[in-house]
């Protein structure tokens, strides 16, 4: 770093500019945020089986007593013994936001191809408590644009991110879908975001935002970020 040192008032002029940059980008996201409330919604009528801990549960089983989900598809598949450093940097931060937002009404669980004892183990490794089951090999993260056949990529078929990256090698990404639950019971699949749309959950790279080095990301993105029982 080579900053600039100025006095305390010609601090004060330049940041009061920047300030009222600052206001317009929170202006713009809080319109983008609402908009984002309003897109329409998907029903779904396919029925979704997991495996937990405790056996066999179904969507309905995730949202528990509330009416929002959040489901993380984490990029664990089966036999892989690889632990994603990204999804694991963002379910450090949501296992402990989540008290905050189910009492808000919005439930959260995790949801891999990965075998259930696979998970389990990964949950004790890394002392998770939220929710995470299996889809295995069902429809849904292939559904939710996560998963990838193998005949897909080798036909140059699967595409992640809403088109974006052509997928070739990887098996599973990863991923947020939103789900809501009405008083009849009907299930709505309201909104998903992928890639840098789930740095929404990473409150870490807020604070680092703030300083002059940033996300101090000399090694290239997420450079620094591991596991975090190997800091």
């Amino acid at each position: 770093m080579n900053p600039q040192v100025v006095s305390r008032e010609q601090w004060l002029t330049a940041r009061k500019v920047l300030f009222e940059k600052e206001r317009e980008m929170t202006h713009a996201l809080d319109a983008l945020r609402a908009e984002r409330r309003q897109l329409p919604w998907v029903r779904i009528d396919k029925p979704y089986v997991y495996e937990g801990p405790e056996g066999p549960c179904t969507l309905a089983d995730l949202f528990g007593e509330r009416s929002q989900l959040a489901v993380y598809h984490f990029m664990l598949a089966p036999g892989s013994d690889h632990l994603c450093p990204g999804c694991s940097f963002t379910m450090d931060h949501a296992d402990a936001a989540r008290q905050h937002f189910e009492h808000a009404d919005l439930a959260f669980a995790a949801v891999s191809r990965a075998p259930v004892d696979q998970i389990e183990a990964v949950k004790a490794r890394m002392g998770w408590t939220f929710p995470w089951v299996s889809s295995d090999d069902g429809d849904f993260n292939y559904d939710f644009g996560v998963s990838f056949a193998a005949q897909d990529r080798e036909a140059g078929r699967a595409t992640y991110n809403y088109g974006l990256t052509r997928i070739q090698r990887s098996s599973d990404m990863f991923g947020l879908s939103i789900f809501v639950r009405d008083d009849a019971g009907t299930i709505f699949h309201s909104y998903s975001t992928y890639h840098r749309g789930t740095e929404l959950l990473m409150g870490a790279f807020n604070w680092l935002d703030l300083t002059p080095k940033g996300r101090n990301e000399t090694g290239g993105t997420m450079s620094w970020v591991r596991l975090h029982d190997q800091y």
